[in-house]
């Protein structure tokens, strides 16, 4: 079972100051471009293997995508190397613009 979070409950998290998250947005520079969570990191998918200087140990990373297919599989795979402090946002940015800001551009 991959470990997730809602996005209500990431914003809720962010909102309480929790500075011990990460997020990284595991889209390609194109989806960013048209909506993103502020203040999280852009590592496309398939960088992530090359970029695992860039993950933080310490503190909860929480993975990004359209609709939480691709970040759940960055979760799983980086769960297999043996990181812990990870979590993937279900339903990923299409959700949290449902959800959490309408006003948010969708593709």
């Amino acid at each position: 079972m991959i470990p997730e979070i809602t996005p209500t409950a990431l914003k809720q998290r962010l909102e309480s100051g929790d500075t011990t998250i990460t997020i990284i947005d595991v889209r390609q520079p194109w989806e960013v471009d048209i909506c993103r969570i502020p203040n999280s990191l852009n590592i496309p998918m398939d960088d992530i293997p090359d970029s695992l200087d860039q993950l933080p140990r310490e503190g909860t990373i929480v993975f990004v995508c359209h609709s939480g297919q691709r970040s759940a599989a960055v979760t799983n795979w980086l769960r297999m190397q043996g990181y812990t402090n990870i979590l993937n946002m279900a339903g990923g940015i299409d959700r949290w613009a449902r959800e959490v800001d309408p006003s948010m551009r969708r593709y």
